[in-house]
């Protein structure tokens, strides 16, 4: 179990005008920050059916798969369904009548409603002069969505971020979320973070340290290839433990000293010396 953030990113380089770039979609479990797998969107489809086919790939019972608005689709949740775990799916304009349901169902009357019987939770962090605030709140479905058109829809969430940064105060963001998972608004709180996770724990690093949009590869499937090489290998560099006598290294070092000594190379790679 835990949280599987399924999110995409696009490979920039890949393209070179004629030809549009890449998108490869990503499977992230977020306790670990590991990519259990991906799927390359194709130039003729999008995310909504690229997301199924890299579920079929995965064993993901009893997992919670968190998703942003691209993949709040039906289907997409009765497929999450079928391989017996829960969704958590993320709602904007692209399903109208289903933001406004959750709108209404969170309006400021029912917020407060909820925060007193303690169905909501809150997060603060402030660092290098900005400051964040979040709140976080969950209800029943008590057939606000419509079971059928969302099957296995059992809970609501909604999430509202203020940000300031100096003297100058950002406008409220609200987003809204369904879930065939009933959860205490903590923990609607850590998967929704979670879910965020996915462009530091992985997107951002690819773009930093193996600078992922800058590679102009793009003949036949090397971009692909090249991609899926690089999270293998973001992984093993996540995974490796033999520099802790070090105390905490970058990915970057690791990666050079990788490149400098064998044998620190064939520890990552899980190879025994005794076996070359």
């Amino acid at each position: 179990g835990g949280t599987l953030a399924v999110d995409g990113k696009t490979v920039r380089g890949s393209g070179d005008g004629a030809v549009s770039p890449i998108h490869m979609v990503s499977a992230f479990a977020t306790e670990c920050g590991l990519v259990l797998g991906q799927q390359k969107v194709d130039g003729k489809t999008n995310e909504i059916t690229a997301i199924p086919e890299l579920l079929d790939a995965l064993l993901i019972k009893g997992y919670l798969i968190s998703i942003d608005a691209m993949g709040c689709q039906s289907g997409i949740a009765a497929k999450i369904l079928e391989k017996k775990a829960d969704y958590l799916l993320a709602v904007k304009g692209n399903q109208p009548a289903l933001q406004v349901a959750l709108q209404e169902r969170f309006g400021l009357a029912q917020r407060e409603a909820l925060h007193e019987a303690g169905h909501s939770a809150q997060f603060t962090e402030e660092s290098h002069g900005r400051f964040v605030w979040q709140g976080f709140w969950v209800a029943a479905n008590a057939n606000d969505v419509d079971s059928e058109r969302w099957p296995g829809c059992k809970m609501l969430g909604m999430v509202e971020s203020l940000r300031k940064v100096g003297d100058k105060e950002s406008a409220p963001e609200r987003r809204y979320y369904i879930s065939s998972r009933m959860m205490p608004a903590a923990d609607f709180a850590k998967a929704v973070r979670a879910h965020w996770g996915i462009e530091n724990g992985v997107h951002w690093m690819l773009d930093v340290n193996f600078r992922e949009d800058a590679a102009t590869v793009r003949k036949d499937h090397a971009a692909e290839n090249l991609s899926r090489l690089k999270r293998i290998v973001l992984n093993l560099l996540k995974l490796e433990t033999a520099t802790a006598s070090f105390g905490k290294i970058s990915l970057a070092k690791k990666r050079k000293l990788a490149s400098w000594d064998d044998r620190y190379r064939m520890d990552i790679l899980g190879i025994k010396q005794n076996d070359v």
